[in-house]
């Protein structure tokens, strides 16, 4: 087999944002990075992932971190290479849809911190999710890789992906990503999706998998002979199982091809050294679970992302029906068609998964709706690509009249002054107020610790105690 395109492979790594994310649940502190950053950043990757996805909850909620230190500490240490982060649309970071100001506003501070690239995704590939997300990432200058959220089932296929990318171009992204979060694309089909890709945008295309079922470095390596201009991998202390496949594999995998990376193993070495004893840490402290870097073929029958199969043992395990496991991955598809076949990423993958819990250990299908579900099903989320199941929308009280039809955002009034009225007293930046509007709960205890005498400098601690 002969490789269609003869450029380098460029090489995005994960290893601070979604390989921590997906293996150690996100608990990787800015001051296990930092020490790493000057190596990382001499290597020459086409970016490194930082931010993003659920590392500004977890800062908050978790870590004691204001994530937008994080991004300006992570910016100064690394001046030469491309940061990026994951942006849920309309969501941004958090698990509802906001107003348009508050899209612009955090989309531009943003780009203000640090970041670079910003890849943004719908969990229903609505692309009316993605308007103003686009049209402020450039409004403010920062480059869009728009995604589409990869899944299969009997509605989703080659074709309907291609016609999205094509959508997505037309709306100003500057690349197109395959987001593979559960890892379902499969070798010989992300060769003729790439190949599509390529032959019907004029876009850079960019991969991202994960290894939950195994096959991950194998759709790589196809995708590398189709033409796909970037993927996604982790170094190799977090790499494997539900993270990326490892980028020194696919680095000595390409050596001497027309796709060589240009990337020197040598150099991979030190900040990879430097990881090692940072994910036995973390082991040791119970956050990395042994088991997420096992294969399971599994995922490609029930569809499930790695973090999404962690929600549901800790949903299972709070409830005292551990040994029901089985029966919820059994029940996820199930739920998934009667919701009209979403994509099973963040929040989708919550709420689907959320529902399958509530419908085993109730013992009755559909006893009780969460109010997420209730939210998907009358379109709150936007536009489901399949058909609903009627029964379960009349169980759920939501009469086919009532679903919503319109870009759901236009439903809600600008909100960011708002926001900066109720937080007045607690927030000191425009950062602030944006991790209050998106952690109402969470953010205000955060800014209460750096406020509280004695005043610990929680802010700035990770990176001091460095000094």
């Amino acid at each position: 087999m002969e490789f269609l395109s003869n450029t380098p492979l460029k090489i995005t790594d994960t290893i601070l944002r979604d390989a921590h994310q997906s293996q150690a649940a996100t608990r990787m502190r800015l001051a296990d990075m930092l020490p790493a950053c000057e190596s990382l950043d001499e290597i020459g990757f086409h970016s490194v992932e930082c931010w993003g996805g659920a590392t500004f909850d977890s800062c908050l909620r978790f870590l004691d971190e204001d994530p937008w230190v994080r991004l300006r500490e992570i910016r100064k240490a690394m001046p030469n290479t491309k940061l990026q982060m994951l942006l849920r649309g309309q969501n941004l970071l958090g698990y509802k849809h906001y107003a348009d100001d508050v899209v612009d506003a955090f989309c531009g501070k943003a780009i203000d911190n640090g970041m670079d690239i910003i890849r943004v995704f719908d969990a229903l590939n609505d692309t009316r999710n993605l308007e103003q997300s686009i049209k402020s990432i450039k409004k403010h200058g920062g480059l869009v890789e728009a995604a589409l959220s990869y899944t299969t089932s009997p509605i989703h296929n080659e074709d309907s992906f291609v016609k999205l990318a094509k959508e997505l171009e037309q709306m100003g992204a500057d690349y197109i990503c395959i987001k593979d979060m559960a890892n379902l694309l499969l070798p010989l089909d992300a060769y003729t999706l790439v190949k599509r890709l390529k032959e019907t945008t004029s876009l850079p295309i960019h991969l991202h998998t994960h290894n939950t079922s195994g096959t991950g470095d194998m759709v790589y390596l196809m995708a590398a002979y189709a033409g796909v201009d970037i993927v996604d991998t982790a170094l190799s202390p977090f790499a494997g199982g539900t993270a990326q496949p490892a980028t020194e594999s696919l680095v000595a995998t390409l050596a001497g091809s027309v796709r060589d990376t240009g990337l020197d193993l040598d150099k991979l070495k030190v900040p990879a050294d430097y990881f090692r004893p940072i994910a036995a840490k973390l082991e040791q402290e119970g956050s990395l679970d042994p088991a997420v870097r096992m294969v399971d073929a599994n995922a490609l029958i029930y569809q499930v992302p790695g973090g999404m199969l962690s929600n549901l043992m800790s949903q299972l395990k709070q409830a005292g029906k551990s040994d029901q496991l089985r029966d919820v991955l059994e029940e996820v598809p199930r739920v998934r068609e009667d919701f009209g076949f979403p994509p099973l990423v963040t929040p989708s993958s919550q709420i689907v998964g959320t529902q399958a819990v509530l419908n085993v250990i109730m013992g009755e299908r559909y006893k009780q709706f969460t109010k997420e579900s209730r939210a998907v099903l009358r379109g709150e989320y936007g536009r489901l690509d399949g058909v609903v199941n009627p029964d379960v929308l009349a169980k759920a009280g939501i009469a086919p009249e009532d679903v919503i039809t319109c870009r759901p955002a236009d439903l809600l009034e600008p909100e960011l002054e708002k926001y900066r009225t109720e937080f007045k007293d607690l927030a000191k930046s425009d950062e602030d107020v944006l991790s209050l509007a998106l952690f109402p709960t969470v953010a205000p205890k955060f800014l209460a610790k750096c406020d509280a005498p004695p005043k610990p400098a929680i802010r700035e601690l990770y990176v001091e105690d460095l000094t």
